[in-house]
């Protein structure tokens, strides 16, 4: 699935992942933290109080949540215009009871950060914005338009002007901070998630192609002996026929070489079994790097033991994680690389490491701390659309390669071979990007079995 596609499924989610239960339960607690409040303070404090119209404000709220319990099923989710309405419907509700009970004088005028701390969270960006203005239009219209606090003798509770005014500062910025901190971090959220979704799926199409390997590689095996029998005995009748029937014994002939082919191809993933588990270092970095060959840049692989390595290079595990994050990196280097890619592999005695560099201008500096994080690049310049047609943001297929590889064990590391500041170096050195994947040995390479000695079952195929 494509990043856009990726994105505009989860924003289609979030729209509706509010229950409509969830609000009407919190608007219950409010409207017994309202009901509380007056009656405390009326009894309580003997505030004199416009008590009509109080619990006219908290008997609409009470009216809208049984209308809501009663009229839509429980597990009804709001759409986007819906959320909105309902958390501006308490924003106003709850305003207009701070204006009854002294408006910026009633210690409770912070709750006005609730609604729109919700909006920031679940709500777009513009409906953000405007509950964000109607709550700073309301709180600024409460410190001079407001039906005071007065006690039984008649005299009117307020705090000194430099306080109100001081409690105003406060809760404007209180909503701004707030409302961008609640959002940031929300989408934080949502980013990781989206690109968690698409990691598993990524792993999920990569098992499956294994598999699907697996069984096409086994078709091909059961159906190799039918298949040269047919080819076998059309040979021999276009050998006795003449005419159109030797046509046709040619044509069979063909017919058969062109199923073989076919299933020679499409088996080329190799069976699963545990012989196939397993394969040489470089042979698992080809295979990564396969589909990267023919796109016009030269992919150089070395590789050599480090200390202690031993001559033999190790059997590693052909797991998909690592074949797709390895082959996502190349795809990175290649996308970037002016005219090469070199990917350098080395063992030693409890480490294996792949590095993958190219000859590009490297990783953005001011990025290069968050190399591996599901940041997105929604827009482009025309001059990186000239330089990288075929690229489209590899920000998703970083974090991809990165999930996928410390899941079997990796650390991965990111750096640069030269300023990318500088000028321009020439094409055909390393001093790119630079990508390093280091295992522990224990974590990545095959269990080796002594000769002669069973490997054990092969594990079924699940399609």
């Amino acid at each position: 699935m494509a990043d856009t596609e990726l994105g505009l499924l989860g924003a289609r989610q979030r729209s509706n992942w509010i229950r409509l239960r969830t609000m009407i339960l919190l608007r219950w607690f409010a409207v017994i933290g309202q009901l509380s409040a007056i009656v405390i303070a009326q009894r309580l404090y003997n505030l004199q109080l416009e008590l009509g119209l109080c619990y006219l404000a908290v008997g609409i709220s009470v009216v809208g949540n049984l209308v809501a319990i009663f009229i839509f099923p429980e597990n009804k989710r709001l759409s986007e215009g819906e959320n909105f309405l309902m958390v501006m419907f308490d924003l106003l509700q709850l305003c207009f009871l701070l204006f009854l009970t002294g408006g910026l004088h009633n210690p409770f005028s912070l709750l006005v950060l609730g609604p729109v701390t919700v909006s920031a969270a679940v709500l777009s960006l513009r409906s953000t914005v405007i509950l964000g203005a109607t709550a700073l239009f309301l709180v600024s219209a409460m410190v001079e338009y407001h039906m005071p606090l007065r006690t039984d003798e008649g005299f009117v509770l307020r705090i000194p002007d430099i306080f109100v005014y001081g409690q105003w500062v406060a809760i404007v910025i209180a909503v701004v901070f707030i409302s961008v901190y609640s959002r940031r971090i929300t989408r934080e959220m949502h980013s990781m998630s989206d690109a968690l979704a698409a990691t598993q799926m990524a792993l999920a199409r990569a098992q499956k192609l294994n598999d699907l390997g697996g069984v096409v590689a086994a078709a091909a095996h059961e159906l190799g002996t039918p298949l040269a029998t047919i080819k076998l005995t059309s040979s021999e009748l276009a050998e006795e026929l003449e005419g159109d029937q030797r046509e046709d014994a040619l044509l069979i002939r063909e017919q058969a070489d062109r199923c073989r082919d076919i299933l020679r191809g499409m088996g080329r993933a190799g069976k699963d079994d545990l012989h196939m588990r397993q394969a040489p270092l470089i042979e698992v970095i080809r295979e990564a790097a396969e589909p990267h060959q023919d796109r016009g840049k030269e992919i150089v692989i070395e590789s050599g033991p480090g200390p202690g390595g031993g001559y033999n290079q190790p059997l590693i595990l052909r797991r998909p994680e690592i074949i797709h994050g390895l082959r996502n990196l190349v795809q990175n280097a290649v996308d970037f690389a002016r005219t090469t890619v070199w990917i350098e592999a080395m063992w030693t005695d409890d480490l294996v490491s792949i590095r993958i560099l190219d000859d590009g201008r490297g990783f953005p500096p001011h990025l290069l701390g968050r190399m591996g994080d599901p940041f997105m690049r929604r827009r482009r310049s025309d001059a990186d659309r000239r330089q990288r047609p075929e690229y489209e943001g590899m920000g998703l297929g970083l974090f991809i390669a990165k999930t996928l590889l410390e899941r079997s064990g990796a650390e991965l590391g990111f750096a640069n071979g030269s300023d990318p500041f500088s000028p321009m170096h020439n094409a055909g050195e390393r001093r790119g990007a630079i990508v390093e994947v280091a295992w522990p040995r224990s974590k990545v390479v095959a269990e080796s079995h002594p000769p002669g000695k069973p490997m054990g079952e092969n594990r079924l195929i699940e399609i």
